[in-house]
């Protein structure tokens, strides 16, 4: 398989995990409805007090959401100047489980409703929000009718929260400090040093963690007092992505120009993210830049790229782009985004889709802040007057966009010729774990070219220098191919490059570090790593009844062989977490490990749990020599993931097949047991001999298998029944005493049963 083709199905797992996972509720295709129901007939009157008393205390009330109904949810209004106490259409904080806890939708604990204050066109948010999305950590967003009490308040946004759920999906953990910028008023530097006492830092920020004042403070401090030390507390490239998408967009009421809408994450690299927020003033909806003044359309238009560099109360751009490569890097993420959707015209046909969503929605929303031919105008024109303070201009977002990006192209540092990148080759093409590896891509128009690489997918990337000296592996020396040799981890990496001249730079792929090449390493050996279920909310128990993660062996050798002193981790960086005990699995067999840190339980228990966020899972031998891995994204709810064809093929997302063999893909629910309508088992428990009662649609093959709560798999009956009911007695006098779990498969179906060896 080609690099080129490892990297597009890398992106394209990447987001089937993003769209499978979490995006139900945020389709852009659907305008949900919520409907809220307060037993108080002047709920308005109380929300608004709660709101004056500033402690986010909330009204009771339930919630049904596209028919489903919540209880005991927490309501308050939220915004600054997007809330007025006397319009109808106030933005909403609804906690769905305010009292009972793990009510959720979709794995939404909150929902974030805002009023499309400020922006005629409706899209602003919705549209934002989807852009950056391509190239960093960004919130989903779509829309929603709500009504309260019956009554109809119009059309909303619905914003992805930037909570726990949005850090480990983002993040792959929610343990960082997570920090909001949020300014008593509107202007005020972003990112300056105060000081080591946290009350400098009050105006201006705001905790959303138990913690953060510490990790904040050090973090301002190095960025101000430290610059050779800068990327250990910042991603770099990610806030690079960040602020070029916040200067293209004009995003004024952003922390490029003031102190709030916006978060920060630490992450388990110790490096803080940027996460936008609050978008419904991007593409110029806020004109006042704090340096250069009010901005008329010209000016919002010829927006300098570099605005704020000089400024010293804007450390978050004047200590990034003074670094000559920071600065490159920057133009070209910005040169990227123009490229991919402004140049193109694609922003502008999907702003007519978006619009084409919600018209009909648009048009019945009779606490809209402007008309409907407003809504239609701004997406080309300014739009002046109306509103919800009146006299307001607000650009179009084509007439600022179009303009822009030719203003911007036709600068200088935009206009300098770029290196080149191409032709990437790597040598072994299936390297084997921990050995050598050379690294070859051509480049024209280079000065240097570097890789950046990881191991792991939310380890840092590090930087080597690659070479076209002829000492590297990388041919004849001054030929344009650039290459580096050293040796490769157990764990495979992950990989992208940069190559700048004295004017400019380039990265491949063109949207990295967002996106970026894989490289797997190729393991020999019989047993791999079969199928593991990171997210068991009903598939099957283990023997004490709880629904926990679990990791499936599989032996492809002729010969059974012992697990005793290999290792099982989720950890590249600790292969040993957790060390099997004597296990045998048999040729052909299978061993399923329950993950879930509790090794009290009877039976095969890992120290470990998975993350349905997305982790690894790592099989090394008693030598500590991995002999299989797999890095894994966002899982879904009872869907494993797993090889086929089984015990050799590539992972892909599947209906769960606890120790059996695995089946091609997801086999729909009621698909699931077309076959079998019913199993029962008797008597149980049970001594030496089991019967089981097995009700067919049709003459089908039906195999039988135990699973002991140590792992072992052992197959008990396959033979061809014909429909109807069949009653089968399976002699179990071998079997050990203690809990067993009976699986019954035909065809792509399975039915399992918890059952008791006396």
């Amino acid at each position: 398989m080609s690099l080129m083709k490892k990297f597009i199905l890398l992106a394209a797992m990447i987001i089937i995990f993003l769209t499978g996972n979490s995006q139900n509720f945020y389709d852009i295709n659907t305008i949900n409805t919520i409907e809220i129901v307060f037993e108080e007939s002047n709920w308005d009157y109380l929300l608004d007090q709660l709101y004056a008393a500033g402690n986010n205390e909330r009204l009771m009330g339930s919630v049904t959401i596209n028919g489903l109904a919540f209880d005991s949810v927490g309501i308050r209004y939220k915004g600054n100047s997007t809330y007025n106490p006397n319009q109808v259409k106030n933005p909403f904080n609804i906690k769905l489980d305010y009292i009972i806890d793990d009510q959720k939708l979709d794995g939404y604990g909150t929902l974030k409703l805002a009023n499309c204050y400020k922006d005629p066109s409706m899209i602003r948010e919705v549209l934002g929000y989807e852009i950056a999305r391509n190239y960093f950590p960004a919130s989903l967003a779509n829309y929603a009718n709500v009504y309260v009490n019956g009554n109809h308040l119009g059309l909303y946004t619905s914003d992805q929260d930037v909570d726990k759920l949005f850090m480990r999906t983002n993040f792959g953990g929610d343990d960082g400090a997570r920090i909001k910028g949020e300014s008593e008023g509107p202007t005020g530097s972003v990112w300056d040093y105060f000081g080591q006492d946290s009350a400098s830092y009050e105006a201006y920020y705001k905790l959303e963690s138990d913690f953060g004042w510490a990790e904040l403070i050090d973090f301002l401090d190095v960025l101000n007092n430290d610059e050779d030390n800068v990327e250990e507390v910042l991603n770099v490239d990610r806030h690079l992505w960040f602020i070029a998408w916040s200067n293209l967009f004009v995003n004024l009421d952003g922390p490029i120009n003031n102190p709030q809408n916006y978060y920060i994450y630490k992450d388990h690299n110790g490096q803080m993210n940027p996460i936008p927020w609050d978008l419904n003033e991007c593409f110029g909806g806020f004109s006042m830049h704090q340096t250069l003044g009010n901005l008329n359309t010209y000016q919002l238009q010829q927006m300098s790229p570099y605005a704020n560099e000089n400024a010293s109360n804007f450390p978050i751009i004047s200590n990034i782009l003074s670094n000559n490569t920071y600065r490159k890097m920057y133009v070209a993420h910005m040169k990227t985004i123009i490229e991919e959707f402004i140049s193109n015209g694609y922003y502008e046909t999907r702003a007519e889709e978006v619009q084409g969503i919600i018209d009909a929605d648009v048009q019945a929303d009779n606490n809209k802040f402007y008309t409907y031919n407003d809504f239609i105008n701004n997406l080309n024109n300014t739009v002046n007057g109306g509103g919800p303070h009146g006299g307001m201009s607000v650009i179009g977002i084509t007439q600022l966009m179009d303009a822009r990006a030719d203003y911007l192209l036709g600068l200088a540092d935009f206009a300098a010729q770029q290196p080149e990148l191409s032709q990437v080759t790597i040598t072994p093409e299936e390297p084997a774990p921990n050995s050598e590896i050379t690294v070859t891509v051509n480049s024209g128009y280079a000065d240097q070219v570097f890789l950046k690489f990881r191991e792991g997918y939310i380890a840092p990337f590090e930087t080597m220098e690659m070479f076209d000296d002829g000492a590297h592996n990388d041919g004849a020396a001054g030929d344009g191919t650039f290459g580096a040799v050293f040796n490769l981890g157990s764990a495979g990496m992950q990989y992208y490059f940069y190559a700048e001249n004295a004017d400019a730079g380039t990265f491949l792929p063109q949207r990295a570090a967002n996106e970026f090449f894989s490289l797997a390493v190729a393991f020999s050996g019989s047993l791999v790593i079969n199928e593991f279920l990171a997210d068991n909310e009903t598939i099957i128990a283990d023997q004490d009844g709880e629904y926990d993660d679990w990791i499936e062996i599989f032996n492809n050798d002729s010969q059974a062989i012992n697990l005793g002193g290999y290792y099982l981790s989720d950890d590249p960086a600790a292969p040993d977490a957790w060390i099997f005990p004597d296990t045998i699995i048999e040729a052909g067999g299978y061993v399923v490990v329950w993950a879930d840190k509790d090794e009290e339980q009877e039976g095969l228990h890992a120290d470990i749990k998975l993350s349905k966020e997305g982790e690894a899972v790592i099989l090394s031998n008693a030598n500590l020599e991995v002999i299989d891995m797999i890095e894994f994204g966002i899982q879904q709810t009872d869907i494993s993931t797993g090889r086929y064809e089984n015990g050799t093929g590539d992972f892909i997302f599947m209906t769960p097949t606890f120790g059996a063999e695995n089946l091609n893909g997801i086999v729909g629910i009621n698909d699931s047991y077309s076959n079998i309508t019913d199993i029962n088992v008797m008597p149980n428990p049970f001594s030496d001999k089991l019967t089981v009662v097995v009700d067919l649609v049709e003459a089908s093959t039906v195999s039988m298998h135990m699973h002991s709560v140590a792992g072992q798999t052992i197959r008990m009956e396959e033979c061809t029944y014909p429909s109807g009911r069949n009653s089968i007695t399976l002699d179990t006098s071998s079997l050990s005493k203690g809990v067993w779990i009976l699986s019954v498969r035909c065809n792509d179906s399975v039915m399992t049963r918890k059952v008791v060896r006396l």
